[in-house]
Protein backbone atom coordinates (compact mmCIF):
# COMPACT_ATOMS: atom_id res chain seq x y z
CA UNK A 1 0.00 0.00 0.00
CA UNK A 2 1.11 3.68 -0.56
CA UNK A 3 2.08 5.67 2.07
CA UNK A 4 -0.38 8.44 3.09
CA UNK A 5 0.00 11.75 1.73
CA UNK A 6 1.51 13.80 4.92
CA UNK A 7 -1.11 16.52 6.34
CA UNK A 8 0.98 19.18 7.69
CA UNK A 9 -0.19 22.36 9.48
CA UNK A 10 1.63 25.88 9.06
CA UNK A 11 1.33 28.91 11.35
CA UNK A 12 3.51 32.17 12.05
CA UNK A 13 2.65 35.28 13.59
CA UNK A 14 1.80 38.34 11.72
CA UNK A 15 4.84 39.13 9.53
CA UNK A 16 6.47 36.09 9.69
CA UNK A 17 5.87 35.33 6.13
CA UNK A 18 3.54 32.19 6.09
CA UNK A 19 2.07 33.07 2.59
CA UNK A 20 5.40 33.42 1.20
CA UNK A 21 5.88 29.81 2.92
CA UNK A 22 2.98 28.39 1.31
CA UNK A 23 3.91 29.59 -1.74
CA UNK A 24 7.21 27.96 -1.92
CA UNK A 25 5.91 24.34 -0.11
CA UNK A 26 3.79 24.74 -3.29
CA UNK A 27 6.77 24.88 -5.83
CA UNK A 28 8.53 22.27 -4.17
CA UNK A 29 5.09 19.92 -4.82
CA UNK A 30 3.02 19.96 -1.80
CA UNK A 31 -0.17 21.01 -2.37
CA UNK A 32 -1.72 23.92 -0.42
CA UNK A 33 -4.91 25.54 1.60
CA UNK A 34 -5.30 28.53 3.24
CA UNK A 35 -7.56 29.25 5.63
CA UNK A 36 -7.83 32.71 5.22
CA UNK A 37 -9.08 32.28 1.92
CA UNK A 38 -11.42 29.71 2.70
CA UNK A 39 -12.86 32.29 5.01
CA UNK A 40 -13.50 34.74 2.10
CA UNK A 41 -15.08 32.46 0.15
CA UNK A 42 -17.15 31.39 2.93
CA UNK A 43 -18.02 34.97 3.75
CA UNK A 44 -19.11 35.52 -0.04
CA UNK A 45 -21.61 32.83 0.33
CA UNK A 46 -25.26 33.35 0.82
CA UNK A 47 -25.87 31.34 3.84
CA UNK A 48 -23.19 33.02 6.00
CA UNK A 49 -24.12 36.18 4.98
CA UNK A 50 -27.71 35.39 6.11
CA UNK A 51 -26.28 34.19 9.69
CA UNK A 52 -23.59 37.29 10.04
CA UNK A 53 -26.14 39.90 9.30
CA UNK A 54 -29.16 38.09 11.53
CA UNK A 55 -26.70 38.81 14.27
CA UNK A 56 -24.28 41.71 13.14
CA UNK A 57 -26.86 43.53 11.44
CA UNK A 58 -27.50 44.61 7.57
CA UNK A 59 -24.89 47.40 8.00
CA UNK A 60 -22.19 44.69 7.53
CA UNK A 61 -23.14 44.08 4.62
CA UNK A 62 -22.20 46.30 1.38
CA UNK A 63 -23.98 45.41 -2.31
CA UNK A 64 -25.10 41.89 -0.89
CA UNK A 65 -21.98 40.62 0.32
CA UNK A 66 -20.11 40.91 3.85
CA UNK A 67 -17.37 43.56 4.46
CA UNK A 68 -14.58 41.94 6.26
CA UNK A 69 -13.47 45.13 7.90
CA UNK A 70 -16.82 46.11 9.01
CA UNK A 71 -17.20 42.24 10.63
CA UNK A 72 -13.24 43.01 12.41
CA UNK A 73 -14.92 46.50 13.70
CA UNK A 74 -17.92 44.75 15.03
CA UNK A 75 -16.33 42.09 16.73
CA UNK A 76 -12.69 43.44 17.48
CA UNK A 77 -12.79 44.03 21.88
CA UNK A 78 -16.55 42.05 22.18
CA UNK A 79 -15.31 38.30 23.52
CA UNK A 80 -18.64 37.27 22.78
CA UNK A 81 -18.95 38.63 19.46
CA UNK A 82 -15.82 37.28 18.40
CA UNK A 83 -16.70 33.89 19.55
CA UNK A 84 -19.67 33.70 18.22
CA UNK A 85 -17.91 34.42 14.75
CA UNK A 86 -15.24 31.90 15.64
CA UNK A 87 -18.00 29.28 16.40
CA UNK A 88 -20.26 30.13 12.71
CA UNK A 89 -16.67 29.88 10.89
CA UNK A 90 -14.22 27.41 11.93
CA UNK A 91 -16.58 24.31 11.91
CA UNK A 92 -16.88 24.65 8.35
CA UNK A 93 -13.49 25.74 7.59
CA UNK A 94 -12.82 22.70 9.17
CA UNK A 95 -15.41 20.50 6.92
CA UNK A 96 -13.72 22.55 4.03
CA UNK A 97 -10.14 21.17 4.89
CA UNK A 98 -11.26 17.63 5.58
CA UNK A 99 -12.95 17.82 1.91
CA UNK A 100 -9.91 18.93 0.22
CA UNK A 101 -7.48 16.67 2.07
CA UNK A 102 -9.18 13.53 1.61
CA UNK A 103 -8.95 13.82 -2.25
CA UNK A 104 -4.74 13.20 -2.26
CA UNK A 105 -4.11 9.70 -0.91
CA UNK A 106 -5.55 8.60 -4.41
CA UNK A 107 -4.00 10.78 -6.38
CA UNK A 108 -1.94 10.40 -9.49
CA UNK A 109 0.22 11.97 -9.28
CA UNK A 110 0.39 12.56 -5.52
CA UNK A 111 1.51 15.50 -3.44
CA UNK A 112 4.64 15.25 -1.66
CA UNK A 113 2.46 16.82 1.42
CA UNK A 114 -1.15 18.40 1.80
CA UNK A 115 -0.02 21.72 3.85
CA UNK A 116 -2.53 24.12 5.16
CA UNK A 117 -2.08 27.56 6.76
CA UNK A 118 -3.52 28.05 9.80
CA UNK A 119 -2.68 31.46 11.31
CA UNK A 120 -4.53 30.29 14.80
CA UNK A 121 -3.34 26.54 14.77
CA UNK A 122 -2.67 26.24 18.07
CA UNK A 123 -4.64 28.48 19.71
CA UNK A 124 -7.57 26.96 17.87
CA UNK A 125 -6.78 23.96 19.15
CA UNK A 126 -5.95 21.89 15.79
CA UNK A 127 -2.48 20.47 16.45
CA UNK A 128 -3.63 17.21 17.04
CA UNK A 129 -5.40 17.44 13.45
CA UNK A 130 -1.91 17.35 11.55
CA UNK A 131 0.75 14.42 11.19
CA UNK A 132 3.13 17.29 11.41
CA UNK A 133 3.40 20.93 12.19
CA UNK A 134 5.75 24.12 11.01
CA UNK A 135 5.78 27.30 12.53
CA UNK A 136 7.34 30.18 10.77
CA UNK A 137 9.40 32.71 12.58
CA UNK A 138 11.43 35.88 11.68
CA UNK A 139 13.41 39.04 13.83
CA UNK A 140 10.75 41.36 15.13
CA UNK A 141 11.83 43.98 13.47
CA UNK A 142 11.40 42.07 10.26
CA UNK A 143 7.50 41.09 10.95
CA UNK A 144 6.93 44.63 11.82
CA UNK A 145 8.80 45.99 8.10
CA UNK A 146 6.54 43.19 6.64
CA UNK A 147 3.48 44.60 8.24
CA UNK A 148 3.87 47.85 8.01
CA UNK A 149 4.38 47.26 3.94
CA UNK A 150 0.68 45.40 4.23
CA UNK A 151 -1.01 48.55 5.70
CA UNK A 152 -1.23 46.87 9.40
CA UNK A 153 -0.07 48.61 12.50
CA UNK A 154 2.24 47.46 15.09
CA UNK A 155 2.65 43.68 15.32
CA UNK A 156 2.08 43.43 18.87
CA UNK A 157 -0.93 45.26 18.53
CA UNK A 158 -2.59 43.12 16.24
CA UNK A 159 -1.09 39.60 18.34
CA UNK A 160 -2.66 39.53 21.52
CA UNK A 161 -4.93 36.37 20.84
CA UNK A 162 -2.00 34.94 19.03
CA UNK A 163 0.54 33.07 20.60
CA UNK A 164 3.77 34.28 21.12
CA UNK A 165 6.83 33.27 18.35
CA UNK A 166 8.97 31.13 21.10
CA UNK A 167 5.30 29.62 22.01
CA UNK A 168 4.39 28.76 18.44
CA UNK A 169 8.07 26.88 17.45
CA UNK A 170 8.12 25.35 21.16
CA UNK A 171 4.78 23.33 19.79
CA UNK A 172 5.58 22.87 16.30
CA UNK A 173 7.27 20.20 15.01
CA UNK A 174 9.34 22.11 12.78
CA UNK A 175 10.41 25.89 12.98
CA UNK A 176 11.49 27.71 9.93
CA UNK A 177 13.33 30.57 10.38
CA UNK A 178 12.30 33.74 7.50
CA UNK A 179 14.61 36.96 7.91
CA UNK A 180 17.17 36.26 4.56
CA UNK A 181 15.85 35.35 1.01
CA UNK A 182 13.01 33.61 -0.53
CA UNK A 183 15.53 31.05 -2.04
CA UNK A 184 16.50 30.73 1.55
CA UNK A 185 13.39 30.32 2.86
CA UNK A 186 12.83 27.52 0.15
CA UNK A 187 16.23 25.86 0.35
CA UNK A 188 14.69 25.17 4.85
CA UNK A 189 11.57 24.20 3.46
CA UNK A 190 12.80 21.57 0.97
CA UNK A 191 14.82 20.23 3.92
CA UNK A 192 12.19 20.30 6.41
CA UNK A 193 9.53 18.59 3.63
CA UNK A 194 11.85 16.00 2.95
CA UNK A 195 12.23 15.35 6.82
CA UNK A 196 8.14 15.15 6.69
CA UNK A 197 7.99 13.08 4.24
CA UNK A 198 10.39 10.08 5.75
CA UNK A 199 8.86 10.12 8.88
CA UNK A 200 5.10 10.13 7.52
Amino acid sequence: MPRRVPFVGLTGGLGAGKSEALRALAELGAATLSTDAVVHDLLQSDEVRDVVTRRLGSEVARDGALDRSLIAERVFGDDEARAWLEGVLWPRVGARVAAWRVAFDDADPRPRAAVVEVPLLFEAGMGEVFDQTIAVVADEAVRTGRAGTRGHAAVGGRTGRQLSQEEKSQRADFTVRNDGTVEELKRTLSQVLGKIERIT
